[in-house]
């Protein structure tokens, strides 16, 4: 069973703009004062690879520790497509026309337009995953994750897919039950090789 990690470092890496950058800080130590390294951490619960709740976009709705864990395991398909603006005429021509969870590899740079996130909610999908720090590019983050959250379309936003290939996989990904909360980060994981470990082969 071969696994790629695809989750990115929560410290140290690139913070959406405006977003505070994420702490950490010691306090306690192992020595004689203290049997263990304790820390505590001031972040917000979008930085790196995180989940976004339909409460993120949505005033009435859910929260984090709602969403189903299934929604976050199981096949999914990675594809990759040029930076820029996904359009709803690029979605018809170059998706899938059935999968239920969809992986984006854009090289980070890849975004919804309010169109092409609808478009994809509308053919069942169930999780919508991006290399980018949103699904929606800056000055329009509202249109697209709308007709995601709307939709019960599952937002993973923050993936490394870097040293992954287009293709099949197997999915895990279930956010930290932050309950009460609009968002929680993710230790995301694919399995290559899944349709051997699940035994489909025999």
């Amino acid at each position: 069973m071969k696994l790629i990690d695809i989750s990115r470092k929560f410290f140290g890496g690139e913070v959406y703009p405006g977003d505070p950058e994420p702490v950490s800080e010691q306090i306690c130590e192992i020595g004689e004062k203290s049997e263990c390294n304790l820390s505590v951490i001031h972040a917000c619960v979008h930085n790196a690879t995180h989940v976004d709740a339909p409460l993120h976009f949505l005033s009435n709705g859910e929260t984090i520790e709602n969403l189903p864990v299934e929604t976050f395991v199981g096949p999914c398909t990675v594809i990759q497509v040029p930076a820029g603006v996904i359009t709803g005429e690029y979605v018809d021509r170059h998706f899938p026309k059935k999968c239920e969870r969809l992986l984006i590899k854009g090289g980070g740079r890849a975004f919804f337009m309010d169109s092409s996130a609808q478009e994809l909610a509308d053919r069942g999908l169930i999780l919508i995953g991006t290399d980018s720090l949103s699904v929606g590019c800056k000055g329009n983050q509202t249109g697209p994750h709308k007709a995601f959250l709307q939709n019960n379309v599952a937002v993973l936003e923050g993936l490394d897919l870097s040293a992954v290939k287009p293709g099949n996989y197997f999915l895990f990904a279930p956010p930290v039950c932050y309950n009460g909360l609009e968002g929680a980060p993710v230790r995301a994981v694919l399995i290559e090789d899944y349709i051997f470990w699940s035994g489909k082969n025999t």
